[in-house]
C-alpha cells in the first residue's frame, strides 16, 4: 500500500455513479482518483475522470499504479448486527425461535466488555475483507457493547453508526432492560459520547416493538427528537407470526409501522429493516417521513420471512438499500447480498417477475445506501468531496470469474457476473480513510 501523505494519486479502471440518486453508472477504464486529507483528518476524493485528461494537473503526486483492477466505492451495509457473528449459519423453524434459541443467548454475553472488544474485531476484519466500508450496526442492550464497537471502529478510522438496544421486556435476563428510564439515560449519555466523534454516528436502537414498553418506545421518540442528527434503526414487519404479536400488544395502532410513528420514530434517518409486509399506506408514511427500508434478501430466504417487493417499494418512491442482516443473513459479502435480490425481485413477482440490472443492485449497496442513510454525497460513491473510502476488485479474482468477464461484451455483463459469482476473493484492497 501507499505510503500515508496529504495528498495521493491511484490509477486504475474506475467505477462510480456521478448522480448518487441514480443508478446510472460510469466507468472509466483508464481513471485516475486523486484524494486529500483535510485538517480535519479525514480523507476524500479531490478529482475523478480519465488519467490521460488528470494526470498532468496531479504529476507531483506520489501514485500508486493499479492497471488491471477496478477502483469501486466502499459498499454500504443498512442492517447488519455485529452481536449476531457467532449465531450466522444457525438453523431454527423461523423467527422467533431462532432469536430465543440462538440469538439471545448469545447476546447476553456482551455484558463482558473482553468478550464485546474481541467480537468487534474480528466483526471490522470481516467487514473490510468484503469491501464494506460503512454499516448502521445493531450492538446489545449492554453499554459496554457499543462502547467496544465504537472504541474498535474509532482505532480503524471508520465511519460505522452503532447504538444501545433498548428491550425492557419480553426478553431474558440478562438482556431485559432493568429500568426503562435507566435505558433511556443510558442511551443519552452514550450519544453524548460518541455521536459526531470522529466519523462515528449514534443510532437510537429499539430492537422492535414487541421487546420494548410504551413508556420506552415513547422515550425512543422524545430522544430522537431531541437529536435529530442521530439515526433511529429497529426491525418492522418481518414475520407473520411477529405482526400477530404486534398486534396484540398494541391493539389501538393501525398497523406495526403504526406503533413507532405514534411514538415519534418515522423521520429522516430512521431505518427500517425488513418492511416485508407494509401496505399502501405504510409505504407512503414512510416516503412521506423520509424514512428508509433496509433490505435483507439472504435472511429473508433463511428465516422464509418473505420477498421484498421492489416493485411497490419503487412505487411508492420508498427509499430502500441493501443489507445483509448478519446474523440472520447468511454471509457478510455484498456481492451475495446483491445475487439475492436480483433473485427475491424476480420471485416476487411470480410470472411476472422483475429483473433488477446489476448496476442497480450495486447502486442499492453504494451510493443508493448512502442516500437511504442520509449520508449522500458523504460516503458510497467516488465523487469530488465523497470520503476516501474505496475498494480495489480484481474481476479476474477466480479462473470461473475470469473466463466469463472475459468473454462479457458489456459492462452490464461484466457486473452481472461478478454479482452471481462473486466474493470475498474479488476484494484485493480497501482503502480506509485514504490509508
Amino acid at each position: 500500500m501507499p505510503a500515508v501523505s496529504d495528498s495521493h494519486a491511484y490509477r486504475a479502471s474506475l467505477l462510480w455513479f456521478p448522480d448518487s440518486h441514480s443508478d446510472r453508472i460510469h466507468f472509466e477504464s483508464d481513471g485516475l482518483l486523486v484524494t486529500e486529507r483535510g485538517e480535519d483528518g479525514i480523507a476524500r476524493i479531490k478529482a475523478i475522470g480519465s488519467y490521460t485528461s488528470l494526470y498532468p494537473q496531479y504529476i507531483r503526486l506520489p501514485l500508486t499504479d493499479w492497471r488491471g483492477r477496478w477502483i469501486a466505492p466502499g459498499f454500504v451495509d443498512t442492517h447488519i448486527h455485529y452481536a449476531q457473528t457467532d449465531v450466522i449459519g444457525s438453523p431454527a423453524d423461523g423467527l422467533l425461535p431462532w432469536l430465543n434459541n440462538h440469538t439471545f443467548p448469545q447476546e447476553t454475553r456482551f455484558a463482558d466488555p473482553s468478550h464485546a472488544r474481541a467480537v468487534a474485531s474480528f466483526f471490522f476484519d470481516e467487514l473490510k475483507r468484503h469491501g464494506v466500508t460503512t454499516a448502521l450496526t445493531f450492538a446489545t442492550a449492554h453499554s459496554a457493547s457499543v462502547d467496544a464497537f465504537f472504541n474498535e471502529a474509532q482505532s480503524r478510522q471508520l465511519r460505522m453508526i452503532s447504538g444501545r438496544v433498548l428491550q425492557d421486556r419480553h426478553s431474558p435476563d440478562g438482556l431485559r432492560d432493568r429500568s426503562t428510564a435507566q435505558s433511556l439515560d443510558e442511551t443519552e449519555a452514550l450519544i453524548q459520547r460518541w455521536h459526531g466523534v470522529d466519523r462515528l454516528g449514534y443510532a437510537i436502537t429499539p430492537r422492535f416493538a414487541p421487546t420494548s414498553s410504551e413508556a420506552q418506545l415513547r422515550g425512543a421518540g422524545e430522544l430522537a427528537a431531541a437529536y435529530p442528527q442521530t439515526w433511529v434503526q429497529t426491525h418492522v414487519a418481518e414475520n407473520a407470526d411477529e405482526i400477530r404479536w404486534v398486534a396484540e400488544l398494541f391493539p389501538e395502532s393501525r398497523s406495526y409501522l403504526g406503533v413507532y410513528e405514534s411514538m415519534g420514530l418515522l423521520r429522516e434517518r430512521s431505518v427500517y429493516a425488513h418492511c416485508l409486509h407494509l401496505d399502501a399506506s405504510d409505504r407512503d408514511l414512510m416516503s412521506e417521513r423520509g424514512a428508509a427500508a433496509a433490505v435483507c434478501p439472504t435472511s429473508n430466504l433463511f428465516l422464509d420471512s418473505g420477498l421484498f417487493d421492489f416493485n411497490l417499494a419503487q412505487s411508492h418512491q420508498l427509499k430502500h438499500a441493501l443489507a445483509s442482516d448478519v446474523g440472520g443473513g447468511t454471509s457478510f459479502s455484498p456481492f451475495h447480498t446483491m445475487h439475492a435480490a436480483y433473485t427475491v425481485a424476480r420471485q416476487s413477482l411470480g410470472k411476472t417477475g422483475h429483473s433488477l440490472g446489476a448496476e442497480h443492485v450495486w447502486w442499492l449497496h453504494t451510493a443508493g445506501a448512502a442516500a437511504a442513510l442520509g449520508l449522500d454525497g458523504v460516503c458510497g460513491n467516488l465523487n469530488p468531496g465523497c470520503d476516501a473510502d474505496f475498494i480495489l476488485i480484481n474481476p479476474r479474482a477466480t479462473p470461473l470469474l475470469a473466463r466469463r468477464t472475459a468473454a462479457a461484451d458489456s459492462l452490464q455483463a461484466q457486473l452481472f457476473a461478478m454479482v452471481v459469482l462473486g466474493d470475498d476473493r474479488l476484494i484485493e484492497h480497501v482503502v480506509i480513510n485514504g490509508r
